[in-house]
């Protein structure tokens, strides 16, 4: 697992005045902040990736396009550009990505305890699917119609990050997007 400065918030997300190791972080169950961007294109598909078998934190399991934590002293929107040139190898701009919502969760797993606001951003990507993949983190990538998605949720939620209503809430408003 990578180790990386986080700023720690308080319960309500305002940055504190203490940075810590993410590991720390995950061990003492610290409000932290990560970045999650939802890939998907016109054809009504969304980009998932299949988490590396080695990630501390539901390996080998189905999770969103692109997320990964805020550095310290980091802009949200800077950390999820950044992950997604690491993680998929796609060089994006800020202006296209679009801000959704920021989600406090609170998830346990194992030994981890994770306290993060999710800040999630939309992209809409209808390029060349010429992705290389950070091998630590990203087994494989794949777009994935929205009906299959949601019915694979229903019957195969082992095989998914357990987000619960996160899933399904964000896939509505990405089919809301299409529609206009």
């Amino acid at each position: 697992m990578s180790d990386e400065l986080v700023d720690i918030c308080d319960e309500s997300n305002n940055v504190t005045n203490t940075q810590k190791m993410k590991s720390e972080a995950h061990k003492y169950g610290l409000w932290h902040r990560s970045a999650h961007i939802w890939i998907y294109n016109s054809k009504g598909e969304v980009l998932l990736q299949l988490r590396a078998k080695e990630k501390a934190l539901y390996p080998d399991v189905w999770d969103v396009s692109v997320a990964g934590h805020v550095g310290a002293n980091e802009d949200p929107v800077v950390s999820g550009l950044r992950e997604i040139k690491e993680e998929i190898g796609l060089e994006v701009k800020a202006e296209d990505l679009q801000f959704l919502t920021i989600r406090k969760v609170e998830m346990v797993y194992k030994d981890i305890n994770n306290n993060e606001f999710y800040y999630i951003y939309l992209l809409k990507f209808d390029g060349d699917n010429n992705f290389s993949l950070q091998d630590e983190e990203v087994q494989k990538i794949e777009f994935v119609p929205i009906k299959k998605i949601e019915e694979d949720l229903k019957t195969n939620p082992d095989k998914y990050v357990p987000h619960g209503d996160y899933w399904f809430e964000t896939i509505d408003e990405i089919k809301k997007r299409l529609e206009k």
